[in-house]
């Protein structure tokens, strides 16, 4: 009975959902050429906000961990994550107070996202079923596959999404202002999604990243390298004169793509090996010195910019410091990759720190804390705050993934710890993949076959001794009786 009134309960709210987008505000108190009235966001709207955050922030980038590693508890999360997330759909079609202009891009783009939860749980359902007999066993892993890609873009859509609630909310990013905004929110998300990734290769991703025969600093300067092509050819507009920041931005880009072509050949070594090298830090390094001294037309603006730019420079230095002496070239403290020295969390959180802090510098915002008298001290600390708790999530995030990936590794070791607890052994346990735990018992088991069968042969020749010198025979092994 649970499936399908799981099944109907979903579709029913899928169903006032769509009943919710017929919902008409009223925009008379919008002023012209603003995206928002004047009115204070309600309450209806404040737990909108809340939900919402849960849901995609939370749950559902939660699930997506748990479904890839076929965790008995991923299906029941998505489905509460699935239910939160059309309540607050309808709930952000039923407030009152604030109102926005209806071409706001943070209503345009929620019909396409949640379309995908749609299309998401209609997935769910059908692989629920295990419907795997004539036609559905060749479109089962079709739907298997397709469940699993859009599992893991709902997290990166679910961000983009939450961004543009805040611009909309805020009536921010419009007009003149698009194009800056644009700059510093696709550029603050970069890096923070630099940071995550930085995250995972340091926490999870050291075996893959030896399967692949490279060094982590190919794929960091091949992706410099492209990012600084882009930047070379968007920055200015060719043909047209070169006008405030231009020229900084379009060196930086010439120098990122430079910098990503001498990374990428010094990735590796002579004859072959995957190499490291400093070059990713020393551009993130370059890139925080430039945008240290970048000339703002607030006070509030050019001290938040500089701290921006120390916090990258931050990052960069730290690359250096850990590539070169916590690690000396070497690919992580473990063989394994299971040991962690403390020093490898910095770079990583920088990097997140400098993506909340970027964002967080457009114009219209530094405008609007600049007249409300708050000083840069207490932004920065909140905005480091915010990097703190995405730095915690990603790290929970990992560790569930980690815990039921490789279970072994969080059972402790009795024969390395002594009576008080003391670390007595500091040999580093080996994670093995499924398929070689199964070629070590196959090995095991076939060893101890040959062991046991020739303990059977030499019991067998002994019984022929005893016989023959019961008969007073010669033994079949030619010694006398």
């Amino acid at each position: 009975m649970y499936k399908p009134m799981r099944s109907s309960g979903l579709a029913a709210l899928l169903c006032l959902a769509a009943t919710a987008r017929a919902h008409e505000h009223h925009m008379e108190n919008i002023p012209e050429g603003s995206g928002v009235s004047a009115d204070p966001i309600d309450s209806v709207l404040w737990i909108h906000i809340l939900i919402q955050t849960l849901a995609w922030g939370v749950l559902f980038p939660t699930g997506m961990v748990l479904g890839i590693t076929r965790s008995r508890w991923h299906v029941p999360l998505q489905t509460t994550a699935s239910v939160l997330a059309i309540l607050g759909y309808i709930l952000g079609h039923s407030h009152k107070g604030r109102q926005f202009a209806p071409d706001n891009v943070h209503g345009k783009y929620a019909p396409t996202l949640m379309l995908m939860l749609f299309l998401q749980v209609v997935f769910g359902i059908y692989l629920k079923l295990h419907l795997e007999k004539g036609i559905h066993g060749r479109i089962r892993r079709h739907v298997v596959m397709a469940h699993g890609i859009v599992g893991k873009l709902m997290p990166l859509l679910a961000w983009i999404q939450m961004l543009f609630g805040g611009i909309t909310s805020l009536g921010f990013c419009r007009d003149d202002h698009l194009g800056q905004c644009l700059a510093h929110f696709i550029m603050g998300s970069a890096f923070i999604a630099y940071g995550i990734i930085m995250t995972i290769l340091l926490l999870v991703g050291q075996l893959w990243l030896k399967r692949t025969g490279r060094s982590q600093e190919f794929f960091d300067s091949f992706t410099i390298a492209a990012w600084g092509c882009v930047n070379t050819f968007t920055e200015h507009r060719w043909g047209g004169p070169w006008v405030h920041n231009d020229l900084q931005h379009t060196s930086m880009g010439i120098v990122w793509w430079c910098a990503g072509l001498v990374g990428i050949w010094l990735s590796r070594s002579r004859d072959g090996r995957p190499k490291r090298n400093l070059i990713p830090g020393i551009v993130i390094l370059l890139t925080g010195f430039a945008m240290s001294a970048h000339a703002q037309t607030l006070p509030l603006s050019t001290m938040v910019h500089s701290i921006f730019g120390y916090t990258l420079m931050g990052a960069g230095i730290t690359r250096i410091i850990e590539i070169s002496f916590v690690l000396k070239d070497k690919n992580g403290v473990s063989e394994d990759g299971t040991e962690i020295n403390s020093w490898q969390h910095l770079p990583p959180f920088l990097l997140y720190a400098s993506g909340f802090l970027f964002m967080g510098a457009t114009e219209e915002q530094m405008a609007l804390l600049s007249d409300a008298h708050v000083t840069h001290v207490s932004y920065v600390l909140i905005l480091y705050s915010i990097a703190f708790l995405l730095y915690l999530f990603v790290n929970m995030l990992l560790h569930i993934y980690a815990t039921y990936a490789w279970p072994e590794t969080t059972k402790p070791d009795p024969a390395a710890h002594g009576a008080n607890g003391a670390l007595r052994n500091r040999r580093t346990r080996h994670v093995h993949s499924a398929s070689e735990e199964q070629r070590l018992r196959d090995a095991e088991e076939f060893e101890l076959e040959g062991l046991i069968s020739e303990d059977e042969d030499a019991d067998e020749r002994n019984k022929d001794d005893v016989e023959h010198k019961a008969n007073g025979r010669t033994p079949a092994n030619g010694a006398p009786a």
